[in-house]
């Protein structure tokens, strides 16, 4: 049987008095890609952020390699071996490259070295010295996913990574998704770019309206293209 690493059992979370999710239930097994589609406000975003403890208040279960998190502290979380790449990618723009590569702490064992890392992103290499500012869309992007990478962290959060970037740019992330899979990552991706996730991921979750309404494996995609054209308009 598959180890599952990530369980939601009846999650609802909250923004202040805004309730966004409802009753949320999803499973992530060891070494899967599973992507979360829905339209904008759909809750997907959300989602991760109550998984980490980044929202106001969370109810239900969230257990993560084993251990109940609900009412655990974000930090607590991350150490428990979880990267978060969040949508706006929060690079320093007074830090170098390389200092914002090296700014996370460690949180768990085997995480990437610099040289790994620069193999997997050439242009970090190349572009190591430079303020954070300067660097380009796909670049930072780059950045943010790698600097996960180098904590130890085995499960990635990674949220809306393709978005705005060049198709060369979101050619090169995707075959990055594949070999952290390779690698044995599991990796849970909020994706607006349906064409982006189709082929990188092993199950899918549709979101509507803070809930789960469907879910299906890769092999179902096919199938499922008239239900998902009517809730993402693919």
């Amino acid at each position: 049987m598959s180890e599952e690493l990530l369980s939601l059992s009846g999650v609802n979370a909250w923004y202040g008095e805004s309730h966004i999710l409802h009753g949320v239930d999803l499973q992530v097994n060891r070494g899967e890609v599973v992507t979360l589609l829905g339209r904008n406000g759909a809750g997907r975003t959300t989602t991760l952020k109550a998984i980490m403890g980044m929202v106001g208040k969370r109810t239900g279960s969230i257990r993560l390699f084993g251990q109940e998190t609900v009412n655990m502290p974000t930090h607590q979380v991350a150490r428990l071996g979880l990267g978060y790449c969040p949508e706006e990618r929060g690079i320093f723009a007074s830090l170098s490259c390389e200092e914002n590569l090296l700014l996370p702490p460690v949180v768990a064992d085997g995480g990437m070295p610099l040289d790994e890392l620069y193999e997997l992103f050439p242009n970090l290499k190349e572009r190591r010295h430079s303020p954070g500012t300067r660097l380009s869309g796909g670049e930072q992007q780059m950045l943010a996913v790698a600097r996960i990478l180098r904590t130890g962290a085995k499960l990635l959060l990674l949220d809306e990574i393709s978005e705005g970037l060049a198709p060369v740019i979101v050619q090169t992330l995707a075959r990055t998704i594949r070999t952290l899979r390779e690698r044995g990552f599991t990796i849970v991706m909020v994706e607006q770019n349906f064409r982006f996730a189709a082929p990188l991921a092993d199950r899918f979750y549709v979101m509507e309206h803070g809930r789960i309404v469907e879910s299906f494996g890769a092999a179902d995609l096919d199938a499922k293209m008239g239900m998902l054209h009517e809730y993402l308009g693919v």
